[in-house]
């Protein structure tokens, strides 16, 4: 017998689809935007569609020597109009029935983490290593596409060198991205001068020659690479309110259980939360980032193709939905 719900369960009173109510909503953005890499250090850009068009400030303008009574010059500044479109993002997460007796608060306040890392982990890695990457750009096509790569251990001189990348282009870098495992090369990375020693890493801070250091996980992203760059040329953007799902009865095809069978809903006294949401990004300047040891990821060619039914997100699931054939036209009689 199907379970009843009752007044005090999470879905009474309650839809089982739709926008994640407002409250719930800005905690899973706030652990999404304070855990992913990428939003700690771009720039956000208010959305209220799935694309976005912006001016962005590619050069300054100048100031003028000039005589008494001289007309002052106009400063002359360059500007550039850039579009950025989101993608969207899902995530389905089955559950046993007894968070059903969760009241609203509790149940999404046990799912936040989940969705939240499962978002900000994929959005990370697409934007930082091009892996699975649904947008056009991404930083580590940006370091290749400017030249702008590293190769050899984490020295102090390499260090240097990815610093100098950045200047031959007139930028100065404001963060790095590295992680955890990369701690005892950082902090062999010195050099000594007349029996002074001068380390390139702070651990107490985190930070690289100065500047601050973030730690991201990701078993695309290898131990011995470091990204480093100006961080206000990279943009970010959230266009629409976080939307669920909780279904009881679907075949999850997807997941599987330990033997290898697909987890079935129903025949399992479980329940699944789907989620979805949109995400934007944009880098505005290659030349902005460098690297130490940095390759490009699985490259998507965008998401989907158009007329395709299909993600082209090799972890995601072939659509294998395929439309009946329209009809022949009725030609009428002479």
């Amino acid at each position: 017998m199907t379970q009843v719900f009752n007044p005090a369960n999470v879905m009474v009173h309650q839809q089982t689809d739709g926008t994640i109510p407002e409250k719930f909503q800005e905690l899973i953005l706030k652990e999404v935007m304070e855990s992913s890499k990428v939003m700690q250090l771009g720039k956000f850009v208010p959305m209220d569609d799935l694309k976005k068009k912006f001016s962005v400030f590619l050069k300054g303008p100048g100031a003028y020597w000039i005589s008494e009574t001289q007309k002052i010059p106009t400063s002359k500044a360059t500007w550039g109009t850039v579009e950025m479109e989101a993608k969207k993002l899902g995530v389905i997460l089955p559950v046993s029935k007894e968070y059903l007796q969760f009241t609203m608060a509790d149940f999404f306040n046990e799912m936040k983490p989940r969705i939240a890392e499962a978002f900000y982990r994929k959005f990370d890695e697409a934007v930082i290593l091009d892996e699975n990457n649904p947008f056009k750009q991404s930083i580590a096509k940006s370091i290749l596409l400017a030249s702008n790569g590293v190769t050899g251990d984490i020295s102090y001189d390499n260090i240097l060198a990815i610093e100098d990348k950045l200047l031959e282009h007139d930028i100065e870098g404001n963060a790095w991205i590295s992680k955890a495992q990369n701690v005892t090369e950082l902090r062999q990375a010195t050099k000594t001068e007349n029996g002074v020693s001068e380390a390139m890493f702070d651990r107490a801070s985190n930070k690289i020659d100065g500047l601050p250091a973030v730690n991201f996980k990701s078993t695309h992203f290898p131990k011995g690479s470091l990204i480093f760059g100006d961080f206000d040329y990279l943009y970010y953007g959230i266009p629409q309110s976080i939307e669920y799902k909780i279904d009881e009865s679907a075949q999850l095809s997807t997941l599987v259980n330990e033997d290898g069978s697909p987890i079935n809903l129903f025949e399992q006294d479980m329940v699944a939360l789907r989620v979805t949401m949109y995400v934007a990004m944009m880098v505005v300047k290659d030349e902005a980032f460098a690297g130490l040891n940095v390759t490009q990821g699985t490259t998507m060619a965008g998401l989907p193709s158009p007329g395709s039914v299909n993600s082209n997100d090799p972890d995601a699931v072939a659509n294998t939905y395929v439309p009946e054939p329209a009809p022949a036209p009725v030609v009428p009689e002479a």
